[in-house]
């Protein structure tokens, strides 16, 4: 929690999706982070169907299907293996 103090990105849980929405944006913003970054619902549908529980790095291929999902995180994720599945996407 302090390199969340420190970096400026604490903030009360959203209650509604607009506000989950503006949490999101200015974390995107203060932690620079250049990839698109999708939002769940106040509800967590897309949460509770994916299962991210613990932490998982999910690929979304074109027609919406899952092309890569993690082992639990933060010892699952291997980022060579997202990469090869991005290629692979990518051909």
């Amino acid at each position: 929690m302090t390199s969340n103090v420190r970096d400026g990105v604490v903030f009360r849980d959203p209650r509604s999706d607009s506000e989950r929405t503006e949490v999101a944006q200015s974390c995107v913003r203060k932690l620079g982070i250049r990839f698109p970054a999708l939002i769940d619902g106040i509800e967590n549908t897309v949460e509770r169907q994916y299962n991210g529980w613990p932490d998982r790095l999910f690929l979304i291929d074109a027609q919406g299907r899952i092309a890569y999902k993690s082992k639990p995180g933060p010892f699952g994720f291997h980022p060579e293996q997202l990469e090869a599945a991005i290629k692979s996407l990518l051909r």
